[in-house]
């Protein structure tokens, strides 16, 4: 058996809310009126440059990544280091697909990036609508609704990470669907439309919608959400799934599936657990974008950790492919290597960015890479054809438990990379944050003395206030990933400096401890498990982080060395119109694009800007504001001479309560 799994419209209505991470709007002030701050709007602006020449052809970004080896690069050069910082907003599309949660709706969390193919921009909604743009006007083309309704079946929020394309290699002239693009719903349907008109497919599945929920037959607590777009390679297209975080001890196991491109016919399927830990456990699906070599046949899977997420008593058999990056033959399932980062993750920390390819020259030895990025904030980085060390990848002693939860038991050592180093130091507790510490009179402090931290694998504890949980289980590196520039051999990620602490209950004081959770975070139940759980984000009373900033930053790295070549902190934390000074930097959600005119591209921050800076030094060399949060990695491409950059707007509640429906694009003035 093959293993192989874990998994013109209207304004919008908006909201600024109190964010988890904001500062205080008093403090806010303060920094404003004294010159530390800038008001919402302020934005650098360079010497202008000379008209740009125009591009010879259109340039696609086919995928959630732009190409499938995730690289998120852009070979165009009309935009570049130097003229960047005249780039202009030439449109905006806003879909009327949004919702902050105050009614009826839930809120929506927005992070799909534009794919630009067949000389069209497509966009998916949270609404689980189907947009195509005209790349150059915003005109829109088509749009096709998919009827699901807006119940958050799995998630928090209602959540879309977009769409995807497939073309016919020998397109057959006069027929439908030679091109196709892609959606799927929270409730497990997969739609197929014809990418010229719209129309669904007839001959996809079951005229063009197919049910992946036909497949949930383990513990099928809830539908197989395609929140995902699926990774296309070749006729080939893979599909991963999301479901409901920490609710329950025994949960659909993880699955993934590879679906014919023109039928809808299921190929074959890949889990990572055993039959029989997939009765005790679930999970370990893959929820994010996959990324594929075509020229090797192999696509790599990020997966996810076993069910529950912080106790693993019930899955006390080692699990090789949980919490993973994993190679599958693209045409059997088959597992040709697979690295497991995480052993018997009891910390969430499961793999939540598809693994970016890449060519490096170490040592005068050119090497096909693969540079797996962690919530760990490790890049781990091996041969892409084995999985064999780059640079050595040691086991070392990590800490035990306290002895307060019974049936654990715990992996006395990880896996460290020795190059890169960590990108955030997770040996020792992150200083108190002396300015959150006055104004919380002590809070941070006291709060520090009652956490046990270790090093970052410390155990889930049920003592005190539990353990401190840093990196957090949102991620030192988010799903964005890591960006790279081919030609300087530059590998460029953004990442997060976020504490949270974790507490487990013993199952009669969980029932009278839970007073609700949010979107990662508060309290969740881990059914069938003997405790529950509590997360929470380390803050003083007026909701000021406890720990020292930066809170994020932007790193850029030496991929002949593994060396920083620079790192600065990105974006603005943010509360009321307030920005804090960006020297504090911001948590984000989403990554950069880089081009080959020596730029970096990315949104991503709680300031809900969008950013220019230069790949060769990281200097800001353009900003502008969104309507909220950009939690979705940009679009670079081309179209009739011209070179645009694409950003979506919709917000996640992780980073602050303000939402949006804006897809916004950018180019140079053009005479």
């Amino acid at each position: 058996m093959i293993s192989v799994i874990r998994h013109s419209p209207p304004t919008p209505a908006r909201r600024l809310a109190r964010s988890r991470l904001a500062l205080c709007a008093p403090l806010c002030a303060l920094l404003v009126a004294t010159g530390c701050a800038q008001q919402p709007g302020e934005s650098g602006d360079p010497d202008h440059s000379p008209e740009p020449a125009a591009v010879s052809e259109n340039a696609t970004w086919e995928s959630f990544h732009g190409q499938l080896n995730a690289q998120k690069y852009s070979p165009l050069t009309q935009i570049t280091a130097d003229n960047v910082g005249d780039l202009e907003k030439v449109w905006e599309f806003h879909t009327g697909d949004v919702s902050d949660g105050s009614g009826d709706i839930p809120a929506t969390v927005w992070s799909a990036t534009p794919i630009f193919a067949n000389d069209t921009l497509y966009i998916g909604t949270p609404f689980y609508r189907l947009i195509a743009l005209d790349p150059g006007t915003g005109e829109q083309k088509w749009a096709f609704d998919t009827q699901t309704r807006k119940k958050a079946l799995t998630q928090p929020v209602l959540k879309n990470r977009g769409v995807s394309y497939w073309a016919a290699e020998n397109p057959v002239p006069g027929e439908a669907c030679q091109k196709i693009v892609y959606m799927g719903t929270m409730d497990a349907r997969l739609f197929a439309l014809d990418a010229d008109t719209g129309k669904k497919c007839e001959g996809f599945a079951n005229h063009g919608v197919l049910d992946v929920n036909q497949w949930n037959d383990t513990h099928a607590k809830w539908p197989l959400s395609l929140l995902q777009p699926p990774t296309v390679v070749g006729d080939h297209l893979l599909l991963g799934w999301a479901g409901k975080d920490w609710a329950f001890e025994q949960a659909p196991p993880g699955t993934v599936f590879s679906i014919d491109a023109r039928s809808g016919e299921r190929e074959w399927t890949f889990q990572a657990l055993s039959d029989g830990m997939r009765e005790k456990s679930g999970t370990a699906n893959v929820w994010t974008h996959m990324s594929a070599d075509e020229d090797l046949g192999l696509v790599y899977l990020p997966v996810s950790s076993p069910s529950p997420n912080f106790w693993g008593g019930n899955r006390q058999e080692k699990a090789p492919l949980a919490t993973s990056t994993t190679a599958l033959d693209i045409d059997t399932g088959e597992v040709v290597w697979s690295r497991q980062w995480v052993h018997h993750d009891v910390w969430d920390y499961d793999i939540n960015a598809a693994p970016t390819l890449m060519d490096i020259t170490v040592d005068g030895e050119d090497i096909p890479a693969l540079v797996q990025a962690t919530k760990m904030g490790f890049l781990f980085v091996v041969d892409r054809r084995t999985g064999e060390d780059v640079w050595p990848i040691e086991d070392r002693p990590v800490p035990a438990g306290d002895g307060s939860v019974e049936g654990e038991i715990y992996s006395p050592t990880q896996p460290f990379p020795t190059r890169p180093a960590p990108l955030l130091d997770q040996t020792k507790k992150p200083p108190v944050w002396k300015l959150a510490d006055i104004v919380g009179g002590g809070q941070c402090s006291r709060l520090w003395d009652q956490l046990d931290y270790r090093g970052m694998y410390t155990p889930p504890t049920t003592k005190g206030e539990g353990t401190m949980a840093y990196p957090d289980s949102s991620g030192g590196v988010q799903w964005g990933g890591v960006a790279y520039d081919p030609a300087s051999q530059t590998a460029v990620v953004n990442t997060s400096h976020i504490v949270q602490y974790v507490k487990l209950y013993e199952r009669g004081a969980y029932e009278k401890a839970d007073t609700g959770s949010g979107n990662e975070s508060g309290f969740s139940p881990q059914t069938g498990a003997p405790y529950g759980m509590r997360l929470k984000v380390a803050m003083n009373w007026l909701g000021m982080p406890c720990w020292e900033p930066p809170f994020g930053e932007l790193v850029a790295l030496d991929m002949h060395t593994g060396d920083v070549k620079w790192r600065r902190p990105v974006g603005a934390s943010q509360q009321y119109g307030f920005f804090m000074p960006e020297a504090w930097g911001s948590p984000t959600i989403g990554g950069p694009a880089v081009t080959a005119g020596g730029v970096i591209f990315i949104g991503a921050s709680m300031d809900a800007k969008l950013r220019a800076y230069s790949l060769a030094t990281g200097e800001p060399l353009w900003s502008d504001q969104a309507e909220a949060p950009a939690v979705a990695n940009p679009a670079v491409y081309a179209y009739k001479g011209r070179q645009y950059v694409a950003f979506v707007a919709g917000g996640n509640t992780i980073l602050k309560d303000q939402v949006g429906d804006q897809v916004v694009v950018y180019a140079l003035p053009q005479e």
